[in-house]
């Protein structure tokens, strides 16, 4: 079971005494000044503890010491409490950086040593952090390896829990896509050759740990914007605040500069202004729980806005362990031969299903004789294997690939294995042709059994609105029975890596935003090119640098959860942000009667609250004010919960819960504290 959180918290005494100290340290003016909406609470307090002293020295005006040092207080409070909500999101991930740097230890490594340009066996003991890019170092049972890189040579057991959380040991070994290993895990069993992939402090560890640290965190282009649009109602209440001034001379209205600033204050969105970036470091946050590390805050952002998924169809939609389950001969062909030929061809796969046909056909593959055999490999290109010895030439493949190598030869493909594929297909199996020098002996029927419950995930997809796009290279029949009975909206079958590339872009320039999972270096490519691409952390080096997320937990469903994470980021910026703007509602219905209510009678109307004074509705509105901060601090760090419900019912939910309540939350809470500080006036 993965280890999804380090803290189970959400307040530890220890992260919240270092969110307290931060929280003045970011009274800095050059920290302040990067957040517009609080930089102006910033100099509205300085102004107030100007005026303080300026009533200290005698000024009459401006009404009581205490009435204007409590205002300033609640101010001071306000600033405070708005560092200490995005001080507290950036203790959190540094508590997960401090964690990771247990993890990254100068670790002992067994150089393999390097004489002109050869290796050799001899092995030289040198510190983790002497290690280069291209070196080549051994691991036995018991090490931990000390670096970055690709197995060359081996197979291992390797324990990943001090990354991953996962207690179960899992396997890796030379070749195919499962041969990256990560600096800090531990070697269980066996011994492997490992070549160095990243040069010192840019191992995946060390971008870890830079990556977790909330400091670090760049403003997403969304977040960039809503702090543009903040601004701008910043600058409009400016203006409003001031023209109150003429209005009010006008009227024989005195209004204090701590009527004034407090009435600004309450008017701009502080609320989403102290929270906002909280709001964007808690979203990394929650990936990073999910053991989802990102490089960077707008992956995990335009993962909300992704419209279109592309997901493998081996491990995601189905188990994954495609087994080989009956040979099927071709008419005149003899059912030992047939087998024999199925094994040799095998000999050198070492996929799963390569290994499940040697253990169908239940033979060991030692017992055949071969001379000066060349084994040939699976590409994605030939989409086909085998082996060539003496004058016999064996391959199996995809039905479309060893039909045009058995046609272009001048032979024929029996109907009945036609057959055979058309059927096994169309029930969902693979088909694995046979041939020898040409000629087709049989197929292999592979299966793969679809997940429990994956059908669903894709519904609840479907209700946001995104398309799913399966990949397989697979034909068409089998893609297409898959498809059908998993729920996915569309298909790629026989797919090389270009079509995966092709059909991102074709999406793009349709304007939509694709996501896709890889492991192999030959996903590289669509990865880049995807607008949101998740590496498996167990796969090659390049789908790690091609990608901008790493999935820890190499679980390709995984990137279901990464779009949830998106729209949960979105959604709790969306409605705090309404909650936010319907706050200023209410404050202005409690400030501006207040102030005007004696000299103009008739606005006793719109005195909805009833406050007690002038002087205790701006108190009641500027304590509430600075409160709701952290009273909504829990919100922005757990995230609004997300339910599928499509574009138009989020925003009716929306507006009802955080704009409706963002309204009546005010008018009560007000009320109260005016209740509460009428005794003190």
């Amino acid at each position: 079971m993965s280890k999804k959180t380090t803290h189970t918290k959400l307040f530890e005494s220890s992260l919240v005494k270092e969110a307290l100290k931060e929280s003045f340290i970011k009274l800095s003016p050059s920290k302040m000044f990067r957040n517009p909406v609080m930089f102006t609470v910033w100099i509205g307090t300085i102004v107030m503890a100007g005026v303080c002293i300026w009533i200290a020295q005698g000024e009459k005006n401006q009404g009581s010491l205490a009435y204007n040092i409590t205002v300033t207080a609640v101010l001071l409070i306000t600033l405070l409490f708005a560092n200490f909500a995005e001080a507290i999101a950036e203790a959190r991930g540094k508590a997960q950086a401090d964690s990771l740097r247990k993890t990254r230890e100068d670790t002992p490594a067994k150089l393999i040593q390097v004489i002109g340009e050869m290796y050799v066996n001899e092995i030289k003991i040198v510190p983790s952090s002497q290690l280069n890019k291209g070196d080549l170092f051994l691991c036995e049972a018991g090490d931990i390896i000390p670096s970055d890189g690709e197995i060359i040579e081996g197979l291992a057991t390797i324990d990943e829990s001090a990354i991953t959380g996962e207690s179960a040991p899992v396997i890796r070994e030379a070749g195919g896509d499962k041969s990256s290993v990560t600096g800090g895990t531990k070697v269980l069993s066996d011994a492997i050759k490992v070549k160095v992939t990243t040069d010192p402090g840019e191992s995946f560890l060390d971008k870890m740990i830079a990556l977790v640290e909330g400091a670090s965190r760049q403003k997403t282009p969304n977040e960039i914007a809503l702090t543009i649009l903040l601004a701008g109602f910043t600058l409009v209440f400016i203006i409003v605040t001031v023209t109150l001034k003429p209005f009010a001379d006008y009227a024989t209205t005195p209004i204090t500069i701590a009527a004034f600033i407090s009435l600004f204050v309450c008017l701009i969105p502080t609320t989403i202004g102290g929270l906002l970036s909280a709001i964007g470091i808690a979203g990394m946050d929650r990936a990073l729980r999910a053991n989802v590390i990102t490089k960077s805050g707008k992956a995990v952002e335009t993962a909300g806005d992704v419209d279109v998924l592309l997901l493998d169809k081996t491990g995601t939609i189905t188990i994954g362990n495609r087994k080989a389950t009956h040979f099927h001969v071709a008419p005149g062909v003899d059912a030992l031969h047939f087998t024999q030929c199925a094994v040799l061809s095998s000999m050198a796969d070492e996929t799963p299903e390569g290994k499940s046909i040697i253990e169908l056909a239940g033979v060991n593959p030692s017992t055949y004789t071969v001379n000066h055999p060349r084994y040939i490999k699976f590409t994605a290109e030939t989409r086909s294997s085998g082996i060539d010895f003496d004058h016999t030439r064996i391959r199996k493949g995809a039905s479309d690939a060893i039909t045009k190598l058995v046609t272009s030869a001048g032979n024929a493909v029996p109907p009945q294995v036609d057959d055979a594929v058309k059927k096994i297909s169309s029930n969902g199996g693979t088909p694995l042709v046979v041939s020898e020098n040409e000629k087709v002996l049989g197929v292999i029927e592979l299966q793969d059994i679809i997940k429990p419950g994956i059908s669903e995930r894709f519904e609840r997809l479907r209700k946001m609105g995104i398309k799913t796009v399966m990949v397989t290279g697979d034909n068409p029949l089998t893609a297409k029975f898959i498809a059908e009975k998993a729920g996915v909206d569309d298909f790629i079958a026989e797919a090389k890596p270009e079509d995966k590339m092709n059909y991102i872009r074709k999406e793009q320039t349709s304007g939509r935003l694709v996501a896709m999972m890889g492991d192999g270096t030959n996903d590289a490519p669509a990865l880049a090119q995807a607008d949101v691409g998740v590496a498996m952390n167990s796969g090659t080096q390049a789908a790690k640098e091609a990608g901008n997320m790493v999935d820890l937990d190499n679980d390709p469903t995984k990137l279901i959860e990464v779009v949830e994470i998106g729209k949960q980021l979105l959604m709790t910026r969306g409605t705090l942000t309404t909650f936010s703007i319907a706050n200023d509602v209410a404050k202005y219905f409690a400030i501006v009667p207040a102030l005007f209510i004696t000299s103009i009678p008739a606005l006793q109307s719109i005195n909805i609250m009833k406050l007690h004074s002038p002087e205790s509705a701006i108190l009641s509105a500027v304590i509430f004010n600075a409160i709701i901060i952290p009273l909504l601090i829990p919100l922005a760090l757990r995230g609004v919960a997300y339910k599928p419900i499509g574009a138009s019912a989020l925003l009716r939910r929306n507006l009802l819960i955080y704009g409706l309540g963002g309204v009546l939350v005010p008018f009560i809470g007000i009320k109260i504290i005016d209740l509460v500080i009428q005794s003190f006036l």
